[in-house]
């Protein structure tokens, strides 16, 4: 009975080392294990880490690569844009550099207000059609002849001539007699008035030399002193025709500014003709006629000159729409588009 106590002791003793020595090594297993998921965890953060970190670097690639990607796509249609204008006919070049041509002369004689830039245009078009002799353009060239003769029809305003007739007029300002003051610059008489003014003379003198018995070269002589004299005592009353009295009120130091407000309005409608503004030409010529009118005599030859060319001025000076080439440019687009 003792015996059997001792064996199942004996054996509970040894199941109970048993048992001991496998929870110690359950224990190491256990702390072996948890010190490789400690590592293990360790390394997955540093290969999150890592792997954020590529992400990233990815992101920053893939953003490059699609901003090279829409350049290049750029370059691309640029460079089919070149390619198709390349590849253009020389039938659309011709048409294209027509169109751009007219456009440019449309716009210049808009500008200046003349049509020789869309005459020459127009002309050097039609030679260079002439030159390329398509058939299928000579829709274009009938149209470049209605429109040029149309645009020739069209009387446009001369701006230079005009300008250069206005600084005539401006710089004979200072010539121009008034009717206030007497002009002793008379012009010599003509041998027929002399003549007369001397037989008059004569007749009107109480004694001639001829009467006294005297030599022919004194008779000469009285009737040349007798004509002089004559001609001295009419020049002494001179009988004028004077529309505005005014006129005859005017004191000579008032004749500098009467000529400097003359100059002033020629100058203003040489400005406003630059400018191309017709209407204050209109005026400002008007009142310079109506200013030489009045003050200044109409009888003398460089007032005559004076209005003739301020009426010139005032005739010319009108605005003139210039006509667009329309038949041109619709041909041109019908050819562009192989109608």
């Amino acid at each position: 009975m003792v015996l059997l106590l001792l064996v199942l002791c004996i054996v509970a003793l040894v199941m109970a080392w048993r048992a001991e020595q496998r929870v110690a090594s359950l224990e190491q297993e256990l702390v072996r294990r948890q010190q490789d998921s400690a590592t293990q965890a360790t390394e997955a953060r540093t290969l999150a880490r890592q792997a954020q970190e590529g992400m990233s670097d990815a992101a920053a690639k893939v953003a490059l690569l699609e901003a090279r990607v829409a350049e290049v796509a750029i370059q691309r249609t640029q460079l089919e844009d070149l390619i198709q204008s390349l590849s253009r006919s020389r039938d659309e070049n011709l048409l294209v550099d027509i169109d751009a041509a007219l456009r440019m002369a449309q716009q210049q004689g808009a500008i200046t207000g003349s049509a020789e830039p869309l005459v020459l245009v127009l002309r050097q078009s039609d030679e260079r059609l002439a030159r390329y002799n398509q058939p299928r353009l000579e829709g274009v060239r009938r149209a470049i002849a209605r429109d040029l003769e149309r645009v020739k029809a069209v009387g446009t305003t001369d701006i230079s001539s005009l300008t250069i007739r206005l600084d005539e007029a401006i710089r004979s300002v200072d010539e121009l007699p008034l009717l206030a003051h007497a002009d002793l610059r008379r012009e010599p008489a003509r041998p027929a008035a002399a003549a007369a003014a001397a037989a008059s003379a004569a007749a009107s003198a109480p004694a001639s030399p001829a009467a006294l018995g005297l030599p022919t070269g004194w008779i000469e002589g009285w009737r040349s002193v007798s004509a002089r004299v004559w001609a001295e005592v009419r020049s002494l009353v001179r009988v004028t025709r004077i529309d505005h009295p005014d006129a005859m009120l005017l004191a000579p130091e008032q004749s500098f500014f009467l000529r400097e407000n003359l100059k002033l309005r020629l100058l203003n409608a040489r400005l406003a003709l630059l400018s191309r503004q017709f209407g204050t030409v209109q005026a400002d010529v008007a009142v310079a006629q109506t200013m030489i009118d009045r003050y200044f005599d109409r009888g003398s030859r460089r007032t005559t000159v004076m209005a003739e060319l301020l009426r010139q001025v005032s005739q010319q000076a009108r605005q003139v729409s210039l006509p667009r080439p329309d038949d041109t440019l619709a041909a041109l687009t019908a050819a562009a588009a192989g109608r």
